[in-house]
């Protein structure tokens, strides 16, 4: 495979500063941990008014929320793996954070890890899927 892989395509389209860099470095370290070094993600940034259009739409939920994964899982001809979006709104994030580039972090991990086939929608689910966010984050996340 090619050597700039995994392949992690940005686009912010919102008005908070994010620095991409150490999010940049951390996605590419779980998905070369989760055995997904060969493959493209997209990450966008995103505003609250985009992410609300997007939370309505495709989880039929009113207000924007925090991150959502769109999962494409497929191969394309050079044989790289698309995973598929990972959206975050960076204005949803920093409201309940405590350090705003931690959650974007964490965000960002966990819609990975969505990406990657981990849910948490069962409590023993949950539990794995919170291990692994702070495995990779060194962030806690309550059950």
């Amino acid at each position: 495979m090619a050597d700039d892989l995994p392949r992690l395509l940005v686009s912010d389209r919102q008005d908070l500063p994010v620095e991409l860099v150490p999010l940049l470095q951390a996605a590419r370290s779980v998905l070369v941990a989760e055995g997904a070094a060969d493959s493209e993600l997209s990450i966008s940034f995103v505003s609250r008014t985009e992410m609300e259009k997007l939370h309505v739409k495709w989880m039929r939920q009113e207000g924007p929320t925090d991150v959502l994964s769109f999962d494409i899982d497929e191969t394309d001809a050079d044989g790289v793996r698309i995973l598929g979006d990972v959206v975050i709104c960076p204005d949803v994030a920093k409201e309940g954070a405590n350090a705003y580039d931690d959650e974007l972090r964490l965000l960002l991990v966990h819609g990975i890890l969505h990406l990657l086939g981990h849910d948490h929608d069962e409590v023993g689910d949950r539990r794995a899927m919170w291990d692994k966010q702070e495995g990779y984050t060194g962030i806690r996340v309550q059950l």
